[in-house]
């Protein structure tokens, strides 16, 4: 009989910053990657349809949100691409199962936040106040599935 392999939950994740846990994250959403195609075709083919060819590779924003607390580090990453002085990091997103092995790695390349968000604020809230951190980047490369 064949082991039952159940898919891993989207819960259980965190990031790393240059190799390090830097902070829990609530959410992190936007891990995609694509190619363009063109079309593309001869004069002298018969067939009246055109060819695809891969074009361009495309990184989408990741975009990561915690609760906001007393580490400023995220702000501080952007305003420092805000004045001009943008630092590249590898950012890893790592999936793990549920006795908290490591599953999934996705290594982020020359990641540099382009737009942080403060929370929205409400008096008669009772939710955590949360920042986001959208990034951008040079692609993403798969370590281990």
């Amino acid at each position: 009989m064949a082991k039952r392999r159940d898919p891993y939950g989207n819960y259980n994740f965190m990031v790393e910053l240059d190799g390090l846990t830097r902070a829990g994250f609530k959410d992190c959403s936007g891990i995609e990657s694509s190619v363009d195609s063109f079309d593309y075709r001869e004069g002298t083919d018969a067939s009246n349809i055109a060819r695809k060819l891969p074009g361009q590779r495309k990184a989408s924003s990741i975009t990561l949100k915690r609760g906001l607390a007393e580490d400023r580090a995220l702000w501080d990453w952007h305003n420092k691409a805000a004045q001009g002085n943008v630092e590249r990091h590898t950012i890893s997103i790592i999936l793990r199962d549920e006795t908290g092995a490591e599953k999934v790695r996705w290594n982020v390349k020359n990641a540099w936040p382009t737009k942080w968000t403060g929370p929205s604020l409400d008096a008669g809230g009772s939710e955590a106040a949360i920042e986001s951190l959208e990034l951008v980047h040079e692609g993403i490369e798969v370590q281990k599935w």
